[in-house]
């Protein structure tokens, strides 16, 4: 049955026949994220130290060739580590035994550096309430991971284990962990997955009683539920904003927040819900200020029958991001596997997707899923990438409840060898405004000059320094922490 509703049905036919070819012009300004995950991940653990470096590197470099601007790399899958944790152990599925690996490197540490380099974001992604994901891997934690201690603060739930999210104990142990990270690296974001209280499992009821007779007060039992979530977000936020206050917070929820049938603000959807499921109430985090970013799991095809792509990108843009901002979660095979719709001949959905998303007044890019199928070049997605959608780089947007201040132009530029030219820096200082990375734009002649032109944008750095591959006039702009961009620097001519 199609379920798409007549306003979503306009809001396809305005973008298909208005803007297609601006939806093939590449922006200025549009966050293009890849999810790095670790969970399940072998190879990290099969590899050396090197072997790990290497190939966070090529991931990386693959990932900025097809323009991608941002990375989520998954640090704490299972209440584990994927960095020198003060916490909570090493994972699993980085070394065995909760033992530092050999030669020791810090993986965050590590990709922080790499990905800066490239002028990339790094956030810290984080799954808040998982512990495990079979009951193999419960007998096998380590002696110094807090269940050992605190058997009583957790709950099996489907043959997986899960920190109880009612307890106040547990909320201050996930905030010491984000503490952890965000004090010690230099992090662009901090990153929630879907996984709050666990996908139900039809016949189990999940074995909060005992915390819903000591702190329910009253309350009914899915409302208690969501305030537990509720709270842990608001505190999260706090902890954030008081430590680093650039430093995002971004959620990326299951696609559905709630279907009609069940709320008149819902989207025309027959599929399970964020907000009753899974007790996650994102909308009220978006209108209270306790997040930065939504990212919802479109991860269907455009018609699906009971969670249509095209019902939900219009729901989202009409019913978020008008606080905070709104990307897109996309999954790369069902994208590149399923064909367009009719009349279209083309084999795959990534034209149209991208299409929707950049005529969306309210959404501000795309997430993909997972980044190891991009790197792959699945399908050929990351040629489609380089050559058409992510031809030119483009800008992460910024964070004007953040900051708005805009940086100063860079200057003090020396010419180098062949075609390449370096200018002064100053040290970072542990603020908002620093400058942290360079966007460098090319024109045939001074008298073009215009840095919102589209295609201007060659390339972006996180260093002062950048080697031309083209004759021209170049002009350079810092932008800080928040991306906030400075003035375009003085004219450049390099040839």
């Amino acid at each position: 049955m199609k379920i798409a509703p007549f306003k979503t049905a306009v809001f396809l036919l305005a973008a298909i026949c208005a803007s297609s070819l601006y939806a093939l012009e590449c922006p200025k300004r549009e966050f293009r994220g890849a999810w790095m995950h670790t969970v399940f991940q072998e190879q990290y653990r099969r590899n050396s130290t090197g072997q790990n470096k290497a190939y966070i590197r090529e991931q990386l470099d693959s990932l900025a060739a097809v323009g991608v601007n941002a990375v989520f790399f998954q640090v704490r899958p299972q209440a584990d580590a994927f960095y020198d944790s003060r916490i909570e152990p090493w994972s699993c599925y980085l070394t065995d035994g909760g033992k530092a690996p050999v030669p020791y490197w810090d993986p965050l540490e590590f990709i922080v550096e790499e990905a800066h380099a490239r002028g990339m974001e790094l956030h810290a992604w984080l799954n808040p309430y998982r512990v495990t994901s079979n009951t193999r891997q419960i007998a096998n934690l380590p002696k110094n991971h807090i269940y050992r201690k605190h058997p009583e603060r957790f709950v099996k739930y489907g043959g997986k284990l899960y920190f109880d999210p009612a307890l106040p104990e547990n909320r201050e142990h996930i905030g010491r962990v984000v503490d952890d990270i965000v004090a010690r690296y230099d992090i662009d974001g901090i990153h929630f997955d879907d996984y709050f209280y666990p996908y139900p499992i039809a016949g189990k009821e999940f074995g909060d009683a005992t915390s819903y007779a000591r702190y329910g007060k009253g309350m009914k039992r899915d409302d208690w539920r969501r305030l537990n979530v509720d709270l842990l977000i608001e505190d999260i936020h706090s902890r954030i904003a008081k430590a680093k206050p650039w430093v995002r917070f971004g959620i990326s929820p299951f696609g559905i927040y709630r279907n009609k049938k069940t709320d008149p603000r819902g989207s025309d959807t027959n599929g399970l819900q964020n907000y009753d499921a899974l007790y996650a109430d994102v909308l009220l985090w978006e209108e209270k200020g306790w997040i930065d970013y939504l990212i919802p799991q479109l991860y269907w095809e455009l018609e699906h029958k009971a969670a249509s792509y095209l019902v939900l990108v219009d729901w989202w843009n009409r019913s978020a991001g008008s606080k905070r901002h709104v990307y897109i979660g996309q999954d790369v095979t069902k994208t590149m596997s399923k064909p367009d719709l009719a009349p279209s001949h083309e084999r795959s959905q990534l034209r149209r997707k991208i299409e929707l998303t950049r005529t969306a007044d309210n959404i501000k890019g795309v997430c993909w899923w997972p980044a190891y199928a991009i790197t792959r070049n699945e399908k050929g997605i990351a040629d489609s990438l380089a050559t058409k959608y992510h031809a030119s780089p483009a800008l992460a947007p910024s964070y004007p409840w953040l900051s708005d201040i805009r940086p100063k132009a860079p200057s003090g530029f020396r010419p180098g060898a062949g075609m390449s030219v370096s200018w002064k820096t100053d040290t970072p200082n542990g603020k908002t405004g620093d400058v942290v990375k360079y966007a460098i734009y090319r024109f045939d002649s001074r008298d073009e000059i215009d840095i919102d032109k589209p295609g201007a944008l060659v390339a972006i750095t996180g260093k002062p320094s950048f080697r031309a591959k083209e004759e021209g006039v170049y002009v350079i702009t810092a932008i800080d922490r928040v991306n906030n961009e400075s003035e375009p620097s003085l004219p450049i001519y390099l040839k």
